[in-house]
């Protein structure tokens, strides 16, 4: 029977319920009690029956669907009811027996435990939703027109084997919210109206849908398609197999750790597809705090989980997430579902040992295979370029491709750009107040430098740009486990060029520069800084941004003896920041004016270390050259004269652009007295003493202009 076939017949089930409920009241109202209050029932007792498992139930919601599976059909049969009831009840049992699945009423039933008077209950409910005759038919059987409504006393009296504890809040017509009670005042249970749920209804009718109480806390988790990682089908595969031997009374929670939210995604849903479930992703920031909230969240979704072919992702490491408490509440009251966890580190559970594995980002080998198949034949080098700099996912990957591919064709290389810059700025670090993006426009033409510091530089960079190669093509990554990163120490004086000489790096491998802001990172609470550094590497692990600390020695310096708890704590934060710069991946560069205050634990794990001078004659001649763009007006600038002037290259510019303002004012161009006046005036600043036969000028016919 296919899904209209079933549909159709549903319908027909449904109608012929209600017909039979109707029957029954109409006979109840031709009673000779019926004038009167409703007669005693003898109630019975029955026995609590326990809910199926989890294995059994996955079975049970694919029959609300498409699978096969008869569920036996309870006996319809009223007290005294009347021949046409009787009837109408034979032609029930008829349309059950040729619909494979059953109907939608005796599915629920058997999923949720429900004894043959709590479905006659359940349907005496919904017949009122379907049927606006029998709310009349209820104020009539009951004697009273103030009542057009069902009750638990009218269902004592109208259906076989009455049982009290049906209304138990243990029993499953309320501990699965399938009715609503209401009970005004000091009104009694039995004469209190009963409404069925909602999503109960439209369930019986047919029509499957996520209850709407939990549709804003949850999302489906996309189906990841084809050219899913070998990795990350592995990964899956290991979760399949473990709940295969699992306890199919009590499948432990799945927890899936890593650091990539995105990549945990793809795994989750590969999981539930496995199983032929739909994965849902429940954020864990968007839970309450109140317990009872919590309860019901629990409960309606343990629900859903047993009508329909669901499971849960919780998402509980995007960020600010509520309380521990509520998280482990939650979890908790989920049992007998497929339930797993995105999170970075493996957390407790009270009942028993979770299942639990590592989720990382597709490896290097895999994302270039991911590129090459996406671009195809436009690929070239491409790949290799992209997955040696950035960390993404496979999906990520075919996006990237697919729309730098649409664009108007070009050459290989201005492919190569968009889809850099378009990784770039996927991978872009959030780092909120902890650093600032440095827009990085130095070039290499504009930095002076001695050829052997010069060269350093250039090797740092050839070294980012071939990680690649040697790490994966070449094996190393195999043997070495940390240090795969590059930390370099910038040393030197104050405007000695450090700076810029990480925005020409920056500039030349077309990455972000992040400046560490130190007075954020660092905190006199103890654990705010660590807890700051985590996510300040976290943010730029995926390769995207250089991280630049300027004055590094506050951060990176000596530890000393412990003499007190402060001492202690300090160096905490240095044993931290020893170990976590070891692991980072990506470029940081440690700038300091003062190289003797660093830890020397830190000198063993820098790549590189580039000494700037203070800068010599020539080169301060070279600096003065480079001092204006060309698109400042100048008039006779002796580079050489001024390369007189003891200052580094960071006072050169201060000049320059004091003197321009200068110029701009007066609205002449940029002259040597001007140039002068402005470098008497740093000097001032600085407190260095001043010679005025050093910053006098006599025009010489042979003074060049730079």
């Amino acid at each position: 029977m296919n899904a209209t076939e079933w549909h159709d017949a549903n319908t027909r089930y449904m109608t012929t319920a209600v017909a039979w409920v109707r029957a029954l009241l109409s006979e109840r109202v031709k009673a000779p009690s019926s004038s009167g209050p409703l007669p005693p029932v003898l109630v019975t007792t029955t026995t609590t029956t326990t809910a199926p498992s989890f294995w059994g139930s996955v079975g049970r919601r694919k029959m609300l669907v498409s699978t096969a599976g008869t569920a036996p059909e309870p006996k319809l049969i009223a007290i005294g009811s009347a021949e046409r009831a009787s009837a109408v009840a034979a032609q029930m049992a008829e349309i059950a027996a040729g619909m494979t699945p059953p109907p939608a009423l005796a599915a629920l039933a058997q999923s949720l435990g429900l004894s043959e008077f709590e479905r006659n209950v359940l349907l005496l409910c919904t017949a009122t939703e379907l049927d606006t005759s029998i709310g009349a038919l209820c104020a009539q059987a009951q004697g009273d027109p103030a009542r057009p409504f069902p009750t638990f006393a009218l269902a004592l009296s109208l259906f076989e084997d009455p049982a009290w504890e049906a209304l138990s809040p243990e029993r499953p017509l309320r501990y699965w919210r399938l009715l609503e009670i209401s009970q005004p005042g000091a009104t009694p249970l039995t004469v209190s109206p009963l409404r069925a749920d909602e999503r109960v209804v439209n369930l019986l009718k047919g029509v499957t849908y996520l209850d709407d109480r939990l549709a804003p806390l949850l999302a489906p988790v996309p189906d990841p398609g084809d050219g899913v990682p070998a990795s990350q089908l592995a990964s899956a595969q290991a979760i399949v197999d473990q709940l295969r031997v699992a306890s199919q009374q009590d499948i432990p929670a799945i927890q899936l750790l890593g650091n990539d939210a995105t990549s945990k995604l793809i795994v989750a849903a590969l999981v539930g597809h496995a199983l032929g479930l739909r994965p849902y992703r429940l954020d864990a920031r968007l839970l309450p705090t109140a317990p009872a909230e919590i309860e019901s969240i629990a409960r309606l979704w343990q629900r859903e989980s047993l009508l329909l072919p669901v499971a849960l992702y919780v998402e509980i490491d995007a960020g600010d997430t509520p309380a521990a408490g509520s998280i482990d509440t939650l979890l908790s009251k989920l049992s007998g579902g497929l339930v797993m966890l995105g999170t970075r580190q493996l957390r407790p559970v009270a009942s028993q040992a979770p299942i639990a594995v590592d989720v990382d980002k597709p490896t290097e080998a895999e994302q270039r295979e991911c590129w090459a198949t996406a671009l195809g034949e436009a690929a070239d080098a491409i790949p290799e370029a992209l997955s040696a700099q950035f960390d993404l996912d496979a999906a990520t990957i075919r996006e990237l491709a697919r729309r730098a591919t649409v664009t108007p064709a070009g050459d290989a290389s201005s492919l190569r750009e968009r889809l850099w810059d378009a990784s770039r700025g996927l991978t872009r670090p959030r780092l909120d107040t902890l650093a600032h993006r440095v827009a990085a426009r130095a070039t290499w033409d504009d930095i002076v430098l001695p050829a052997a510091e010069t060269a350093l530089l250039h090797q740092i960079a050839d070294q980012v740009g071939q990680r690649g190669t040697v790490y994966g093509d070449w094996g190393f990554a195999e043997r070495m486990s940390r240090g795969l990163g590059i930390s370099v120490l910038f040393a030197g004086a104050s405007g000695s060029g450090k700076t810029m000489a990480a925005e020409v790096i920056a500039n030349d491998l077309r990455l972000d520069l992040f400046r560490i802001d130190l007075s954020a990172v660092m905190s006199k609470y103890i654990g705010e800084t660590e807890a700051n550094l985590r996510r300040l590497f976290d943010a730029a692990e995926d390769g995207g941004a250089i991280l630049f600390f300027d004055e590094a020695d506050a951060l990176f310096g000596k530890r000393s003896e412990v003499k007190d708890s402060h001492d202690r704590y300090a160096n905490i934060e240095i044993n931290y920041l020893l170990q976590r710069m070891e692991s980072y991946g990506g470029l940081a560069i440690l700038a300091t004016n003062m190289k003797s205050a660093l830890d020397q634990a830190f000198m063993r794990r820098l790549r590189f270390v580039v000494d700037f001078p203070f800068p010599g004659a020539a080169q301060r001649a070279a600096m003065w050259q480079k001092a204006f763009p060309p698109g400042t007006p100048t008039d006779a600038l002796d580079a050489e004269r001024l390369a007189r002037l003891n200052v580094t290259g960071g006072h050169i510019a201060v000049i320059a652009l004091n003197a321009a303002f200068a110029a701009a004012h007066a609205g002449t161009p940029v002259t040597m007295p001007l140039v002068l006046d402005a470098a008497r005036t740093e000097f001032r600043k600085l407190g260095r003493p001043i010679n005025q036969n050093d910053f006098g000028w006599n025009p010489a016919p042979a003074a060049v202009s730079a």
